[in-house]
């Protein structure tokens, strides 16, 4: 036997416009704390996923290159420059390789992927070298 659910009108469009954001993140912050399955609360999450989808539409945050990538990783492990001797080579490989003045090598990045715990699809995007 399926149940009835009453069915509540939420006043729920796409986000078009910068407006649409600004009000659908206002209406977001008065229902927030709403709890979940209730009306408020479902209804918080589908303007969730809403506002979501405009900000990775208009708000887009690249992906750091690879070696901007290793240098956040380096200060999240509270790692030096030293601590990757021996994973991505000696002192000077691993300067080097910092600096952008030589790229990453197929075992500089096996080794990074395992000790840093960094994607290797990161470790492969293509950068720019410092000249």
């Amino acid at each position: 036997m399926l149940k009835q659910y009453k069915l509540r009108k939420m006043d729920i469009k796409p986000i078009k416009t910068k407006k649409d954001f600004e009000n659908t993140l206002a209406r977001l912050e008065q229902i927030f704390d709403a709890p979940i399955n209730s009306p408020e609360g479902d209804e918080a999450e589908i303007l969730s996923l809403l506002i979501e989808n405009y900000e990775n539409q208009h708000y887009s945050i690249e992906a750091p290159d690879p070696v901007e990538a290793i240098k956040i990783r380096m200060e999240e492990m509270n790692l030096k420059q030293k601590d990757l001797i021996g994973i991505i080579g000696g002192k000077s490989r691993v300067s080097e390789i910092l600096n952008k003045k030589k790229r990453l090598t197929v075992e500089m990045i096996r080794n990074l992927t395992a000790k840093l715990n960094l994607s290797a699809s990161i470790l492969v995007s293509n950068y720019t070298l410092s000249e």
